[in-house]
């Protein structure tokens, strides 16, 4: 009796075990599909591109890939050396730092204006604001065309004060403000849906509790409302960031870069040498935007990460 009585537990503790094992096995089918698809074409050539990064493989290697050679960080050394490459880094982070802060704070106006301002035809106005970011580029890049062209709106607009416009798109002093106006346009819709989502978790006993103690309209959003959002912002901040480092379509279907590389981005410099067939200084301009992007998300978390 007293074996019995010590080898029953022991047979049950195997049970859940072998259950575990099994439902483990049976999650593991279900997500296998995923992992393969996702080890084969996104983490997977992660770390040939890597390595590609330092070596001189161009295109004529490609009949001969023995012939490549380990050169070390001398692609890198060469992108820090040559002034396209310069510029375009420039003119990325002009974008990234005018474009984003304008994007979230028009944005936020939007969301406030829509949550607590506009009561008519509310559904109306959403659909119109975010309208834009399922658009095609290309579509947009018309629409912005007729715009920005010398006898476009904005000139016909500007021309009732007396004052005459450039040519927004061939001036290397507007062209690329005009593309951040651009992107700013398109990608408010994105935000505005983020903040609604976020100010509807905003307690409004808190508000009404200011408005007894006399607090007005600046001082609830500013010590409230901003507050509550920190987490929604961080979000925002750093999906925006990542998307206006890697701007490529406006350039692209806009002005091609140009004029004179005033509107050349990382993103489509990177494309262009790959275009060219330098593999691997494309490879390396790739991962120096990749550092770009994790240093900016960096600062992010820790001006809008939570304090506690």
């Amino acid at each position: 009796m007293s074996a019995l009585a010590t080898s029953a537990p022991a047979r049950t503790g195997t049970r859940p075990s072998r259950r575990s094992g099994r439902t483990t096995l049976i999650a593991w089918g279900f997500a296998a599909p995923f992992v393969i698809l996702f080890l084969v074409f996104m983490a997977g050539p992660i770390v040939p591109s890597l390595l590609m990064s330092f070596t001189d493989l161009t295109t004529r290697d490609l009949e001969t890939p023995f012939n490549v050679n380990l050169i070390g960080f001398d692609n890198y050394a060469r992108l820090l050396s040559d002034p396209r490459f310069l510029r375009s880094l420039l003119n990325t982070a002009m974008f990234v730092l005018v474009g984003v802060p304008l994007t979230m704070a028009l944005a936020l106006a939007v969301a406030l204006a829509l949550n607590t301002g506009i009561t008519r035809f509310r559904t109306v106005f959403r659909v119109g604001y975010y309208a834009p970011v399922v658009t095609s580029i290309v579509a947009i890049a018309i629409v912005w065309r007729f715009i920005l062209q010398p006898d476009g709106l904005l000139n016909g607009f500007l021309g009732w004060f007396g004052i005459q416009g450039p040519d927004w798109l061939q001036s290397t002093t507007w062209a690329l403000p005009s593309l951040i106006l651009m992107a700013v346009w398109r990608n408010i819709g994105t935000l505005m849906v983020i903040f609604l989502a976020g100010l509807q978790g905003v307690p409004r006993e808190h508000h009404e509790a200011a408005m007894v103690d006399g607090a007005g309209a600046f001082r609830r959003f500013s010590s409230i409302t901003l507050p509550a959002l920190r987490p929604t912002l961080l979000f925002a901040a750093v999906i925006t960031g990542i998307g206006f480092l890697q701007f490529f379509e406006e350039p692209f279907v806009m002005t091609r870069g140009g004029p004179l590389d005033a509107t050349l981005s990382t993103a489509m410099y990177t494309f262009n040498q790959f275009g060219f067939g330098n593999y691997a200084y494309a490879s390396a301009a790739s991962y120096v935007l990749f550092l770009a992007i994790v240093a900016l998300s960096l600062i992010q978390f820790r001006l809008l990460g939570r304090r506690d």
